[in-house]
């Protein structure tokens, strides 16, 4: 009886490491619908001369600038910024032929290869997702959380993290994310002029200094 129940406890998690694989590497519902590059290329120059209002002097008693940029201006603007680096952080691309050995891994990395950016702002959650490649397969890593800026600096708290249809538990990837983020605070620090910004009402807002 030990031998049988072994054998169906042994069945049991190898349909399980199964299902995992399978989830991590699914294609997941994705994020936002795509963008021509016609639609692309009008948004990205829509974000562009949104942000030259927060640039132009402002009176002595005289209201802050608010500028508000939808999804597609944000997404299409990050996607142009990101077109000419293939790679993040660190200019590298990670060497393919195994799967993440956890959660940690595929935040903590900065030399991982990724493409396809979307993002969605939904209430007052920025949802973003994009495509890397692991072992040679397009893996879809989808994050949301809140996004703002607390003493010149942008700020992320997680919400959500799935690597293709398998959610993980934001506390696994929470402190990797977080270091990471320490590690490029100075690539986060707000542009000059620029005083806070929140997302709001599906909406990415940038208050002016």
């Amino acid at each position: 009886m030990q031998i049988i129940g072994r054998r169906i406890f042994s069945a049991l998690m190898l349909l399980g490491c199964v299902v995992t694989v399978y989830q991590l590497f699914s294609r997941p519902q994705p994020v936002a619908s795509p963008q021509s590059h016609e639609v692309a290329k009008t948004n990205a120059s829509s974000f562009a001369q949104k942000l030259q209002q927060l640039e132009s002097p402002r009176a002595a008693g005289e209201t802050p600038a608010e500028v508000h940029f939808s999804s597609d201006e944000v997404s299409a603007e990050i996607t142009q910024s990101a077109s000419p680096q293939p790679a993040v952080a660190t200019g590298q691309v990670k060497p393919v032929g195994s799967a993440p050995s956890s959660p940690d891994a595929v935040v903590g990395s900065g030399e991982v290869q990724v493409n396809g950016y979307q993002v969605k702002l939904d209430g007052d959650v920025a949802r973003g997702q994009f495509a890397t490649q692991i072992a040679g397969k397009d893996v879809y890593v989808t994050l949301a959380g809140h996004l703002g800026s607390q003493d010149g600096y942008v700020t992320f708290e997680p919400t959500e993290f799935k690597v293709g249809d398998l959610s993980i538990p934001v506390s696994l990837v929470n402190s990797a994310l977080q270091k990471k983020l320490a590690e490029q605070r100075e690539q986060l620090k707000l542009p000059q002029g620029v005083a806070a910004l929140r997302v709001e009402n599906d909406e990415l807002v940038i208050t002016q200094k």
